[in-house]
Order: structure tokens, then C-alpha cells, then sequence
């Protein structure tokens, strides 16, 4: 490794956000969590990793108060005085640790299916309504859902700042909620929330807004968003450079202060001409810092491991990220499936001993360390 490692472990600042190293812990839903509540395996989860050189932890997708933001077994809440209990502990563990942490919010939308938890009556609810079989599959939402739901990710935002958060992470990304209202096909509204993109993004406007009033000017927002979605990992919302630059302007000037721009693999340019990621793009469209992600530290992407339940990730060179780190292409660089299964990760990693991390099965999403 001959591009210098020690720019993955210098500290970052932004406002009142400080951070120990550039290392940040992806968001990876696991379903440890029975009755949406954080136990201590979830604490032990997210202190070991602070305490081996993760700067700032983006917790696993937590769902807001909402009937319908959940839609799979034993996720956690982000809301109720029991699940809020148990995210204190998480918080107050990785702070005795020197680490920073945010959770992220999230809300399933039309993902949602008949017979998920808590009550299994409620279907996914989205921008438009989805009928099957005479029945209705997604409940198409109206301007008071709307107003629940945003009031929801507010509340969310408000107590995370309250339990000593560090921010908040709104999840934008993957065909949930949010991102399904970005999307013409998912979106096929004909009010203020449909139209052309800038019109279908007035959802996700309007719930920035939302949670920048209830934690105020100084508390750190981070927007997750994507171009590929769960069932089409070819797809593009954007084209261009000046699509994603009008795109993202909506966003900053709502109350944006970092992106984090999911990739499947980080190292692919997102537009012809330029070798520049999309988080790279992100960064100079908008001036804002921005977060990485996207099979940091796999030989490989992680689908093909997930497909094969056989296949081993050895780790992979990080030559390309930290050439790209350093020449501040983007800011921060969130590791996923790697620290997932080796939460020495970021500690090997910088000590050079990348003989020594684990390598990424399957298996590993079952570990509870």
C-alpha cells in the first residue's frame, strides 16, 4: 500500500461535529433488535467498533413513529420510551469511546407488506396506490399522510438530539420511502408532490425542512440518496452532471450539510469523461462534504457474496480509495460488509496489518459481535 493510509485517520470537522478519523460505519440492517427495542449485544455491537477506530458510527435503518415505516422482523425503533432507552445506552457506550454516532431514519414505504410488524392490517403506504387482486397493496398517501410522516422524521430528529446524537441521517436511498417519491415510475402523482423531478422531490424538501427546524441550525443532517434502487441496480435518476447538480441544490438548500452517496462499488465513475465517483460529483456540485460507500475493503461487490452463500471476500487493496481520499475527491469513507464481519477493521487497517483482517461470507451477517 504506497498511497499514504494515515488521510483515512485524520480527524474531520464540520460545525460542531468533530471526528477522530475518516473511517465511518455504513448503515447494515441486522434484525437484532426483538420488539424494536436496542439490547446490550446491540450496544457491545456499536462500542466495538468506536473503540477500534471508527470515527462516526450511521447506525442500522431505525423506523420512525409511523404505522407503516417498518417492514422487516426485529428492526429497531426510533421511537417509544423503551427503544429511546436502549439507543441512549448505544450512544452513551460509543462515546466513552472517543467515537461520534447518528442514527439513521428510515421508513420502508410501499416496501411494506401485508403482515409485517407491529401490526400486520397495515399495508406499505407510497406516493401512489397499488391495487392487487381487488385489493390495496399500497395505500396511495394523502396530503395527511404526508404531513404524519415528515412530523414523524421531525420528532425522530428532535429525539436523537435529545438522548446526546450527533446528527441524524435521513435515508433517501434504495427505493424506501423517500426515494420512491423521487422516482416518475413510483411517483405518479398529479398534485404538488408529482411532476418533473425538482416537483417530485418536494417530499423529501419538505421533511429536510421539517427536521432542520425541530434540531436547529447547528445539529448535523446527513441525506443518504442513490441512483440504483433494490430492484434495478442499472438504474439512473439522474444523467448528467447538471441533473444531479439541480438535483442536489433542492437537498443542500433544504438543510443538507453531508451526503452520503451510495455506490455498489465505490471505484466506478458515475458519469463518462470524468473517473470522478458520485460522491466525488456530489462534492463538487455542491460544496458540501460528502461519505463514500460501496464494497470499501472487498475484493468484489457484496452482492455476488450474498448470491453465493460459498463465496469468502478476501479483503482488498485500498490503493484506489486512498488515492482518491487524498486527493479529497470526498471526505469520509463509510466500510460496510468489512467491519461488519471484523470490527478491528479500521485498527488493522491503519496499523498495516491487512494480513490480519477477516474475510466477508454470508455467515457473517448471523455474527453478534
Amino acid at each position: 500500500m504506497t498511497a499514504p493510509v494515515q488521510a483515512l485517520f485524520q480527524p474531520f470537522r464540520l460545525g460542531n461535529l468533530e471526528l477522530p478519523t475518516r473511517v465511518v460505519m455504513a448503515p447494515m440492517t441486522r434484525s437484532f433488535s426483538p420488539g424494536g427495542v436496542p439490547n446490550a449485544q446491540v450496544v457491545e455491537y456499536y462500542r466495538r467498533r468506536a473503540a477500534a477506530g471508527v470515527g462516526l458510527i450511521v447506525t442500522e435503518g431505525t423506523t420512525v413513529g409511523h404505522k407503516a415505516s417498518n417492514g422487516y422482523p426485529h428492526v429497531p425503533r426510533f421511537h417509544g420510551a423503551d427503544a429511546l432507552a436502549g439507543w441512549q445506552q448505544v450512544v452513551d457506550a460509543v462515546h466513552a469511546e472517543g467515537g461520534k454516532i447518528v442514527p439513521q431514519l428510515w421508513h420502508v414505504g410501499n416496501v411494506r407488506k401485508l403482515g409485517t410488524e407491529p401490526d400486520a392490517s397495515v399495508p406499505g403506504y407510497g406516493p401512489s396506490e397499488k391495487v392487487k387482486d381487488g385489493n390495496v397493496v399500497v395505500h396511495g398517501m394523502t396530503k395527511a399522510d404526508i404531513d404524519e410522516v415528515i412530523a414523524a422524521f421531525a420528532q425522530a430528529a428532535r429525539d436523537a438530539k435529545a438522548i446526546g446524537m450527533d446528527g441524524v441521517e435521513i435515508h433517501g436511498a434504495h427505493g424506501y420511502l423517500i426515494d420512491q417519491f423521487f422516482w416518475a415510475g413510483s411517483n405518479q402523482r398529479s398534485d404538488e408532490y408529482g411532476g418533473d423531478l425538482a416537483q417530485r422531490s418536494r417530499f423529501a424538501i419538505e421533511l429536510i425542512q421539517a427536521v432542520r427546524a425541530a434540531v436547529g441550525p447547528d445539529f448535523p443532517i446527513i441525506f443518504r440518496f442513490s441512483q440504483w434502487k433494490q430492484q434495478d441496480y442499472t438504474a439512473r435518476l439522474v444523467q448528467t452532471p447538471e441533473e444531479l447538480g439541480a438535483f442536489l441544490k433542492l437537498l443542500s438548500e433544504a438543510g443538507v450539510d453531508i451526503f452520503h452517496c451510495s455506490t455498489r462499488r465505490f471505484w466506478e465513475p458515475e458519469f463518462e469523461g470524468s473517473d470522478l465517483n458520485l460522491a466525488g460529483w456530489t462534492r463538487q456540485l455542491t460544496g458540501k462534504p460528502t461519505i463514500t460507500v460501496g464494497s470499501v475493503g472487498l475484493d468484489g461487490e457484496f452482492l455476488q457474496f450474498m448470491v453465493n452463500t460459498d463465496k469468502v471476500a478476501e479483503p482488498a487493496s485500498l490503493e484506489n480509495l486512498l488515492e482518491r481520499l487524498n486527493k479529497q475527491e470526498f471526505d469520509l469513507v463509510a466500510v460496510g460488509r468489512a467491519l461488519l464481519v471484523d470490527p478491528d477493521w479500521a485498527v488493522k487497517v491503519r496499523d498495516n496489518r491487512e494480513q490480519d483482517i477477516l474475510p466477508f461470507s454470508r455467515e457473517a451477517l448471523k455474527q453478534l459481535v
